[in-house]
């Protein structure tokens, strides 16, 4: 075992049992939405014991007094009646983390996915930054992105409130520089995100949409809200390489093509920028993205005339701080480069911020995180807690792994997954068909045993169109983050009446 061989401790923290939770030196199964209250008394146990790095605290970041005080109340005594974890457990955990030499900290959508999600990301930040644990080799915070290339689709400005290079929308400064490099009027005013445009749909302040490789039908919370919004729209038009749920609502479908189809890049989340090169042609009509988006673009008047993929790389690595030193020539040769680069000549630097932050004083903050209850909690009407999320065989919404034999015979129907107790409490056999509701909806779905659930909680994939797990989820939203509530709400599950 890797782990064991190099001498590595694996620490888990998750509401649901996962495979990796044999090896792991700790598990904590914590109660879902306690996250920060788990992660707060971890700083208080590291801060109290004086386990922080006093030095990297004091040349690299901003605000340890006020996150020292703010902890101070969260004792893992207190906490434990919160989390479900015993005391102790959160104070030997902490201190695996806050002795080890090197620390990593990599986190999944379920930390993002909660109305309280961008302040479970600033306790894992303040814990990375407390103990010295960035900007050295075996160290740093590491997103795990939800979907292939999210990375680099940020990166270039997809993110509605920001600029390429992540620069804000809301800085004049930033707007005036593409103004002008791009000789077009910007909008100085941040975009909508996924949910905000829906809502927007629905009060119809937006009439049209156009929609590629995506398929919020099926991804969106409380998707029959999300559905009727999309049938509001005077036009709605979709660009896949399938016809999902979302395209058979959809007034104009256009055919796409695949990645092995076209010539492109691809950014990991440690920063590596690869190139992708065409291995086959489109079947049928299907046309490459970049041409399709070019020819609606020219009918609009926008006179855009890019031979090829290197050029719109060309355009970005112009603007972009961090594609400096990485030109299309340098990927065609290297095939990978990871950004950023001090010299054409010189390999990516697989280790950033080394030297302080990309702030005015080099610092970075230390954000204290309150306790937020989640949007909607358990009552006696809907005692349960649902969450959400993916399963080995198929990813996302399943618009391309349902087209798989081999992955649907492994995997051919949704379950609705639970412990031991709640089947026994509610009479439940294996394989039965059972209500699962919340106050958004409800789906008929076969229930199954999962000794990784705790008791309290069930758990649905959501890339099942016969049992649609986001019929039912919380369209709610971090404040900050603007990310839906998807990891949690209250749920009521029965025996169908016959």
């Amino acid at each position: 075992m890797l782990l064991k061989k190099n001498g590595l401790k694996l620490i888990v923290l998750d509401p649901r049992e996962q495979d990796l939770s044999r090896i792991a030196e700790k598990s904590l199964q914590f109660k879902p939405g306690a996250d920060v209250a788990l992660l707060n008394a971890m700083l208080n146990t590291i801060i109290e014991e004086g386990l922080v790095d006093r030095q990297y605290i004091e040349k690299y970041t901003d605000g340890y007094l006020e996150l020292k005080n703010h902890v101070k109340d969260f004792t893992p005594e207190e906490m434990s009646q919160v989390c479900g974890i015993d005391a102790e457990e959160i104070k030997e955990t902490a201190r695996i983390f806050a002795n080890a030499k090197s620390a990593m900290i990599f986190w999944g959508m379920g930390i993002s996915q909660h109305i309280h999600g961008t302040d479970n990301s600033r306790c894992l930040i303040s814990l990375a930054l407390t103990t010295g644990n960035v900007g050295r080799p075996g160290t740093g915070l590491h997103p795990l992105r939800g979907q292939n290339n999210v990375q680099g689709a940020s990166d270039v400005g997809l993110i509605p409130m920001v600029l390429p290079d992540y620069l804000p929308i809301a800085d004049s400064n930033n707007v005036k520089f593409f103004e002008k490099y791009w000789n077009c009027e910007i909008n100085p005013n941040p975009g909508l995100t996924v949910v905000e445009i829906m809502e927007a749909i629905y009060e119809k302040k937006i009439k049209g949409l156009y929609i590629m490789g995506e398929n919020p039908a099926m991804s969106d919370p409380n998707a029959n809200h999300a559905r009727e919004a999309l049938a509001r729209l005077d036009c709605l038009v979709v660009q896949d390489i399938f016809l999902t749920e979302t395209a058979y609502l959809a007034d104009i479908v256009l055919p796409a093509s695949a990645f092995p189809e076209k010539t492109g890049t691809f950014t990991n989340t440690d920063r590596r920028v690869q190139l992708a090169r065409k291995a086959i042609n489109p079947p049928g009509e299907a046309k490459q993205d970049l041409w399709i988006i070019q020819e609606l673009a020219n009918r609009m008047g926008l006179n855009w005339n890019y031979k090829g993929p290197d050029e719109v790389y060309d355009e970005l690595s112009g603007c972009m701080e961090s594609l400096k030193n990485i030109s299309w020539e340098r990927l065609v040769n290297e095939g990978a480069v990871t950004y950023p680069s001090d010299g054409e000549n010189k390999p990516g630097n697989e280790v950033i911020f080394g030297e302080g932050f990309p702030t005015k004083n080099k610092k970075g903050k230390l954000v204290p995180a309150k306790l937020i209850s989640p949007d909607e909690v358990p009552d006696k009407n809907y005692p349960l807690v649902l969450t959400t999320g993916r399963l080995l065989e198929h990813w996302h919404t399943g618009s391309m792994t349902m087209r798989s034999k081999v992955l649907n015979t492994i995997e051919p129907q949704p379950f609705v997954h639970l412990s031991k107790n709640e089947m026994r409490k509610n009479n439940f056999s294996h394989d039965e068909t059972v209500v699962l509701s919340t106050r958004r909806g409800k789906v008929e779905v076969k229930v199954r045993f999962d000794k990784m659930i705790p008791d309290g909680m069930v758990f649905m994939p959501f890339c099942f169109e016969n049992a649609p797990a986001n019929l039912l989820t919380n369209q709610a939203l971090d404040p900050d983050g603007k990310i839906p509530e998807l990891k949690y709400c209250a749920a009521k599950i029965a025996k169908v009446i016959a």
